[in-house]
């Protein structure tokens, strides 16, 4: 049966460049995929007519061998021309452009896979939260099964080798030059069976443990911070690495500091005197007390900043550093007045001058 010209497969000619036969290829294959197709069957075998093309193509030793006509002169088993022709080489082409993520190798083995991350919460007081504590957490994490030892298989029996891939984990299907590969149907790209499954996992050589650990929490966390615990997470599979814990911490706010990203605000009170005439006040630090003075006039709302006297910062390396914290001043005015209060609030009214300071409301050019 004559072979399709593989240039031609791709639009491309001979003369064409690696790069401009990759680009041909990314650009059939993205306009062929199945996922773009789905249930166009000539869209499926255009698509992996593409790929097979590429395979051969796109390696520049496999291209001078069939631009020598050297790939099909023979008939050397499993490869036009007794070159080798792999055909789950298709997965990783397809993997590396579409992002996909085959669980198995080239000859059937799991490859490692990493574990899932875990998360869980604590719950701290707010002062925990600037201090750091330790505190304990359990969690329920998939182990081996006991009584199978991981292999799914009930006791005194093993997992068999599939018969249908004889342990390869997939099946390679001909059609023509081209082949392609899938996981195997029978043991799902195990490439094992277990004939009778142990009774306490069901056959998935996994139960769930509870684990029980104690988790550094660090100064200065706030609410929501994901604190990464590198490593104990689920555990990985055929040799990879174990997942990551992350535990996120609740805090209980409190009532005097209301935490603002790195740094804490306090609301201090103000009488109107102290408002008008200034003052010197004591006013609540992380660490104890501090006198701030509150020049004359002082706006209701404005802010004094306390440098470097707020919760610790994380991420701050071995320097430590703190945040600030920040003294908004409210002045609260007397919702009633005694008699006296009031003539000596008028007579306070009487000496200040200044004009109408509603005046500029009606001087506007906005009419």
């Amino acid at each position: 049966m004559a072979q399709p010209d593989l240039y031609k497969v791709l639009g491309v000619d001979k003369k064409t460049s690696a790069a401009e036969i990759k680009k041909a290829y990314r650009k059939l294959a993205r306009e062929n995929h199945p996922d773009q197709n789905p249930g166009d069957d000539a869209a499926e075998e255009r698509f992996k007519q593409v790929s097979a093309a590429y395979d051969i193509l796109g390696d520049p030793e496999k291209r001078k061998q069939y631009d020598s006509g050297g790939m099909f002169s023979g008939g050397a088993g499993g490869g036009p021309g007794g070159v080798p022709f792999d055909p789950s080489t298709f997965g990783d082409i397809f993997s590396s452009f579409f992002g996909g993520d085959e669980p198995r190798g080239r000859a059937g083995r799991p490859r490692p896979a990493r574990g899932r991350d875990l998360e869980t919460e604590v719950r701290l007081s707010f002062d925990q939260s600037l201090a750091g504590i330790q505190v304990p957490v359990t969690l329920s994490i998939p182990g081996a099964c006991g009584s199978c030892h991981g292999t799914g298989a009930a006791p005194g029996t093993s997992p068999k080798v599939c018969s249908s891939c004889q342990g390869r984990g997939i099946d390679s299907q001909g059609q023509g030059l081209f082949s392609i590969s899938q996981p195997c149907t029978r043991c799902q790209g195990s490439g094992t069976i277990i004939e009778d499954p142990c009774s306490t996992c069901g056959g998935s050589g996994q139960v769930e443990k509870t684990k029980r650990l104690k988790v550094n929490i660090p100064a200065g966390v706030k609410e929501g911070s994901r604190v990464r615990i590198a490593g104990r997470g689920e555990p990985g599979s055929n040799g990879g690495p174990d997942g990551d814990l992350y535990v996120i911490t609740r805090v209980a706010p409190s009532s005097i500091f209301r935490r603002k990203g790195d740094n804490v605000e306090v609301e201090v009170p103000l009488t109107v005197p102290e408002q008008l005439l200034g003052a010197e006040v004591e006013v609540p630090t992380l660490d104890g007390r501090k006198t701030l003075r509150v020049p004359a006039g002082t706006r209701s709302g404005s802010v004094q900043r306390l440098r470097g006297e707020g919760p610790p910062r994380l991420g701050a390396g071995k320097k430590e550093t703190r945040g600030d914290i920040h003294y908004r001043f409210v002045v609260e005015v007397p919702s009633e007045l005694t008699e006296e209060q009031s003539e000596l609030v008028a007579k306070l009214s009487e000496t200040m001058t200044g004009g109408d300071p509603r005046a500029k409301l009606f001087s506007g050019g906005d009419k």
